[in-house]
């Protein structure tokens, strides 16, 4: 299988993160259900997903690198087989969610609704570390922070 870089900017991805107080109305925006667990390791931070949608299910390994804002990211594409043979590794760090994709001008929300938790998270992948992010008059209202460099809200922390 090929590994194909995610972000936008080759294998960069950088995304800004935010708290929100409540999941806002999102008008029927798509969605898929991710569950999602992270290999043991210190070093190589690998994650297994299944999202699974409406009418189809995907199956994703990512390998993360870096923290923060701007990180390396590798993804390819796997098989059920796969997942379930890497998904009983991954016990005691994994987490449920919705993940729904809300488009705002040039860049997609993605509002994340824990299914394991009272949690929502909304991120936005932008294609650079200076974009000047505008968060949309429809979010405004459920944004408690930011919380990009925050250790603790981060996925593999989340991780349970």
């Amino acid at each position: 299988m090929a590994i194909e870089p995610g972000g936008g900017s080759g294998n960069l991805e950088i995304e800004r993160k935010y708290l929100l107080r409540a999941l806002p109305p999102l008008g029927g925006a798509p969605s898929v259900v991710i569950d999602q667990g992270y290999l043991p390791g210190r070093t190589i931070r690998e994650r297994v997903r299944r999202m699974a949608g409406d009418a189809t299910t995907r199956y994703v390994r990512t390998i993360k690198l870096g923290r923060g804002m701007a990180r390396q990211e590798f993804e390819e594409e796997t098989s059920a087989d796969v997942f379930d043979a890497l998904w009983a590794a991954t016990v005691g760090k994994r987490l449920r969610k919705r993940r729904h994709y809300v488009e705002a001008g040039e860049v997609t929300w993605e509002i994340d609704e824990f299914l394991d938790r009272a949690l929502v998270l909304a991120e936005v992948e932008i294609p650079s570390v200076d974009y000047a992010v505008t968060i949309p008059d429809w979010l405004a209202p459920y944004v408690e922070r930011e919380v990009t460099d925050e250790p603790a809200f981060g996925n593999h922390s989340l991780a349970r």
